[in-house]
């Protein structure tokens, strides 16, 4: 008899569809008992090797299976116990509504040679994969245990992931498990502590709060502290073949009205203006890099009228429904060896950009540029199969056209122009004009969320010649202050610094909204394919948090997740074997109590922060 491969998907829609690859269309579907979504999918199919034709059951679960919490008798709040929950014991159970799929899986265990794990591969799915790994050891501790590698789920692709299985990472579960670990301790410490010491204030503070971040208050401050300051500068403007050239001032500007004065009146005296420098050079606009999980946040929060976390849902549902490439990824470089123009004529179809496509078969392909990452999982974000836009949703159509359009994009050659310069000498000071001519525009005919515009061609100038200027004035005006942080500014400083990761920042920042940390607003349109881009207003709780925190005077502020950004550091250093779980749970415990200590103690300065401006009792809000 043949023997049983159990496998095992991170959600219901990838099972399916691993299912009907593995099986050729010829399978027998089960309902489970309990759960209405998570299905059996029975089919024979061939591994290979040691293998050999096999009876597969194909099943899923629905993200983790198992949950962290404290025993009953820590359920209680009271700050004179908020400290003893850094040495408290944890305990991990099963899921009261995952209790049904746990049980299918070790009930489909019992009979099986070997266990396929096929959940994302990333580092919460590969601890997904030990919890589903746990319940099939409980059906049968003799089982084999493999985890199919895989980042799309085009045919071909998940029949080489079935017949190349590999181990399960431990190094990765241990890692995301000491991530669960801390953010229950530290989570339920600071909450609990920070809610029923400021529910003691009353009004608006008797809810339950965490700590927010500190960027979008940061750039709230520099705004309202701003104070605008005049400044001068000179510009000079001459016709020449019916065209008005403007020369700007090497200088820039300066603050000093009076200098700018004496600098314009021997510009008048000298009268002529001589061409010291002429510059005539192509130019390019270079194409895109390969698309990473950030960059999608980024520009999809900009340009595709959702915030980040609802781009990250679509592009999850297209990936999970097989016509994009895993979408939380590091990588901006495709590898060598992949097969480029097979998915570029998957895309000729397309009336929109269907051409293109052909255009990039019939000669005009370029190899993408890449970029400094590899996260060694997965390759950038990008089309596996073509779908007609007509048959998507209005937010599924916007993400898969973007990600098609940016992938042509890194198929195509640089935008390509001519640039020219030319610098005069004008009573002793330095003015220049600059002139573009975008000659061919490459990438730019797929990619319209670039932009790169010709603008007035410079008329004739020859370096030496001497001429009137036409027309010279002191232009004024005042600094203007930055802009509240958007969404897109957000997410690359939390990149910068590295808090979070691509797949949780957009979480983080839905966090903070969700906690009434701050609020936002929309802000105009944009340029390209139009929309708009929210920007984040901190509310006064969000303002008084932060405050109240940096008052405190820790070495690292809780107000600023800098401390999330060593555990993210030390994460990694779990991934590649360098420091144990123990060791790393441990040290982040010992910087955080001293930090809870140093709040305790310090606890009036949070209290003042949150009187002043929630409650407004004294003080400039």
């Amino acid at each position: 008899m043949a023997p049983k491969i159990l496998c095992v998907a991170e959600k219901p829609s990838i099972a399916k569809s691993v299912a009907q690859h593995l099986s050729g269309g010829h399978v027998h579907t089960r309902n489970i008992p309990g759960n209405q979504y998570v299905k059996n999918y029975e089919f024979d199919f061939s591994f290979g090797n040691a293998w050999g034709n096999c009876l597969v059951t194909m099943t899923s679960v629905l993200g983790h299976l198992t949950a962290t919490d404290f025993p009953p008798q820590y359920k209680k709040w009271q700050i004179s116990t908020c400290q003893q929950l850094f040495d408290a014991p944890v305990i991990t159970n099963v899921d009261k509504d995952k209790e049904s799929i746990a049980r299918n899986i070790s009930q489909q265990a019992r009979y099986a040679k070997a266990l396929f794990i096929w959940t994302d591969c990333d580092r919460e799915g590969e601890h997904i994969g030990s919890e589903v790994r746990q319940a099939a050891l409980e059906g049968n501790p003799r089982l084999d245990i493999k985890r199919a590698v895989f980042n799309n789920t085009e045919r071909a692709h998940v029949l080489r992931a079935a017949q190349n299985p590999v181990p399960l990472d431990d190094r990765q579960v241990n890692a995301v498990s000491a991530r669960i670990e801390l953010d229950l301790r530290l989570g339920v410490v600071f909450t609990r502590f920070q809610t029923l010491t400021l529910q003691q204030l009353g009004g608006d503070l008797a809810n339950d709060r965490v700590i927010s971040y500190g960027f979008v208050v940061d750039r709230y401050f520099r705004v309202k502290n701003f104070v605008p300051e005049k400044f001068w500068s000179i510009k000079v403007m001459h016709r020449r073949e019916e065209i008005d050239v403007t020369f700007l001032w090497r200088r820039h500007r300066l603050f000093d009205r009076m200098s700018v004065i004496i600098f314009f009146e021997r510009c008048l005296a000298a009268r002529l203006s001589k061409v010291i420098k002429l510059d005539k050079k192509p130019t390019s606009k270079w194409k895109p890099l390969p698309l990473t999980t950030v960059e999608l946040q980024k520009l999809g929060s900009r340009f595709l009228r959702m915030d980040s976390q609802r781009v990250m849902k679509i592009a999850e549902d297209l990936y999970n429904k097989g016509w994009i490439s895993y979408p939380r990824t590091e990588t901006d470089q495709f590898d060598r060896a992949m097969d480029l123009k097979r998915l570029i004529e998957k895309q000729t179809q397309d009336h929109a950009w269907g051409p293109h496509a052909s255009e990039l078969l019939n000669g005009a392909f370029r190899q993408p540029r890449g970029g400094r990452n590899n996260d060694q999982a997965h390759p950038p974000i990008h089309p596996v199969n073509y779908v007609a836009l007509g048959s998507l949703g209005d937010d599924e159509r916007r993400v898969y056209e973007f990600v098609v359009r940016r992938f042509l994009a890194c198929c195509s050659e640089d935008a390509k122009g001519e640039s020219t310069s030319v610098d005069i000498e004008y009573g002793s000071e330095v003015f220049s004009a600059h002139g573009l001519l975008v000659l061919q525009k490459n990438y730019l005919l797929v990619y319209p969320y670039d932009k790169w515009e010709s603008s007035q061609q410079l008329p004739h100038f020859t370096v030496g010649e001497i001429f009137e200027p036409t027309e010279a004035n002191i232009t004024e005006g005042e600094t203007s202050p930055p802009g509240y942080l958007t969404e897109p500014e957000l997410i690359s400083l939390m990149d910068a610094n590295g808090i979070g990761t691509d797949a949780t920042m957009a979480e983080h920042i839905a966090k903070i909204k969700e906690r009434e940390y701050v609020m936002t607003q929309t802000r105009g349109n944009n340029a390209g394919r139009g929309g708009s881009v929210q920007h984040f207003i901190p509310t006064t709780l969000g303002v008084a948090l932060i405050e109240g925190y940096d008052s405190i005077g820790l070495d690292t502020s809780l107000g600023k997740p800098f401390l999330r950004k060593e555990m993210e550091i030390k994460m990694k250093e779990i991934c590649a074997g360098r420091k144990s779980r123990n060791d790393f749970v441990q040290e982040t415990l010992e910087k955080y109590r001293d930090a809870f200590v140093r709040t305790q103690q310090q606890v009036e300065l949070l209290k003042a922060a949150c009187r002043k401006y929630v409650l407004g009792e004294g003080g400039d809000t």
